[in-house]
């Protein structure tokens, strides 16, 4: 791609400013997909519902999505070398699906991102609140402290995306921290009443609540596919991307794993559903207390917000880089395309992200929303279901893009271009119907409201679909464009 000139104030010409090029390595981008599921409030405030529902053998429930998400990189990793922008999940399917699928992909993509990133103001202000009120007496409500979130990552994400890097790998180092910490303790200590493998046995595994149990779990990895977002900014992105996938993956998998079975023992196997039950939103504070010791919990719960904040900042790069993205080829306006000159990062598109989330929380406040059982519930959970659906079209459009591209193919195994895409996309097909059918576990809502939510997921679906196919009628040449920018040798 040959950047365009401005001129300088003498009048010669200087290259526009683009994202800052070879500066983060494997270690940076895993750093920032695995914060984006944030890992502790993963575990805290989702791992003892996953037991309630379905039992002792709920870890199994993320170690069999960890294992269908491994499958799928498989394929994705096989077609990284061949695409050669920053539009992740637009540019795969638009490769392999054709361009109308591609651009329904990617409006789905940004809204699926933004619905995350935004509810989650809502969980935050709601723990911020909490947490403060309880261990400062300082009595915020919620919205000025969302806002204050909105305020940290605007910066943040304003700033170098190398700066961002180094944030989020101290907050991801202290949250998965405090966790192992709990961890070793309960292994110490013995657990409840020894350490028990019950939540491996097949029975334990495949009881009949596990089937909603794989919907949370397969929640719990929303934001690991971002690894190809970052391919402008890696440093040898062909080598990069793919490793910061696999390890991706692969922590996520075996930590939640490890992690609910360790609360598991810390409470007992024959007591852990009704302990769950009684108390899903205490139950890690009760045991961190217990094995651990008061002065952990405290600092457990402040490392939930620093999750959540992390999490927020992962999203808010994924969001930015796809207008980015979007704003090159003119499906955007232009301006998201803009890069600070010194900072290298898409700023504006970053403002206006920041923006809309704090126009939401506005919005939300105004209207008394309860700032975690809808804002932040009813607003991710459509943005789950179509991030779950991107992967699982991600997945065909490998399958595709090979069959169509033989000589692509040449020196690939079948496995990677064939079996392991079609079978990752029928898995991840399977992962989304589940989260459909029990959307009540996310949103604790009614069948009407839960339907409406997954319904915004194809019809903003189908109007990605609908302006590629007037695109093509009106503007031939900007159609012909769509998913073919080039940032490789910039």
């Amino acid at each position: 791609m040959t950047l365009p000139t401005q001129q300088t104030a003498r009048g010669g010409p200087t290259e526009t400013p683009t994202l800052e090029r070879g500066v983060l390595g494997v270690g940076d981008i895993v750093f920032f997909v695995v914060a984006a599921a944030a890992p502790l409030t993963v575990m805290a405030g989702v791992a003892p519902f996953a037991i309630g529902f379905g039992g002792i053998g709920a870890p199994m429930a993320y170690l069999a999505i960890g294992t269908v998400l491994a499958v799928f990189a498989v394929g994705f990793t096989a077609m990284t070398r061949h695409i050669r922008n920053a539009g992740a999940f637009y540019s795969y399917i638009t490769r392999g699906l054709g361009r109308p699928v591609g651009l329904g992909a990617a409006l789905l993509a940004v809204f699926s991102y933004n619905a995350i990133q935004i509810g989650m103001f809502g969980a935050f202000g709601y723990f911020a609140h909490t947490t403060a009120a309880d261990l400062l007496g300082l009595d915020l409500p919620w919205w000025l402290w969302a806002l204050a979130g909105v305020a940290v990552v605007w910066l943040l994400g304003y700033r170098s995306i190398n700066l961002g890097a180094k944030v989020l790998a101290a907050l991801l180092i202290a949250e998965t921290g405090i966790l192992l910490l709990l961890a070793v303790a309960v292994l110490a200590k013995g657990g409840a009443h020894g350490i028990s493998l019950d939540s491996f046995a097949p029975t334990n595994a495949a009881n009949s609540g596990m089937a909603g149990v794989l919907g949370l779990a397969a929640a719990a990895f929303i934001g690991f596919e971002a690894t190809a977002i970052y391919r402008e900014e890696a440093r040898t992105p062909d080598r990069t991307v793919p490793r910061a996938t696999y390890l991706a993956i692969a922590f996520l998998g075996l930590f939640y794993t490890f992690i609910t079975w360790m609360i598991i023992q810390a409470v007992g196997s024959d007591n852990a559903v009704q302990a769950a039950t009684d108390d899903p939103a205490g139950m890690f504070f009760t045991e961190m207390t217990r094995y651990v010791g008061a002065w952990a919990t405290d600092i457990q719960r402040v490392l939930i917000i620093t999750s959540l904040l992390a999490a927020l900042l992962a999203f808010h790069n994924t969001i930015t880089r796809y207008g980015y993205t979007l704003a090159g080829e003119k499906v955007l306006p232009p301006a998201f395309a803009a890069i600070h000159p010194r900072h290298r990062s898409p700023w504006i598109g970053g403002t206006a992200q920041s923006a809309l989330a704090a126009l939401c929380v506005v919005a939300a406040a105004v209207t008394g929303a309860d700032p975690y059982t809808q804002f932040f519930l009813w607003v991710n959970s459509p943005g789950v279901v179509g991030i779950l659906l991107l992967q699982a079209l991600a997945a065909f459009a490998v399958f595709a893009f090979f069959r169509r591209n033989p000589a692509a193919a040449a020196g690939t195994s079948p496995l990677r271009t064939a079996v392991a895409p079609v079978l990752a996309g029928v898995l991840l097909i399977g992962a989304t119907a589940l989260v459909c059918w029990r959307l009540d576990l996310f949103t604790d809502a009614s069948a009407a409201v839960n339907w409406s939510l997954i319904a915004i997921v194809p019809v903003v679906f189908l109007a990605g679909v609908g302006l590629a196919l007037r695109m093509r009628a009106r503007r031939p040449e900007q159609y012909a464009k769509l998913g073919s920018t080039e940032v490789d040798g910039c």
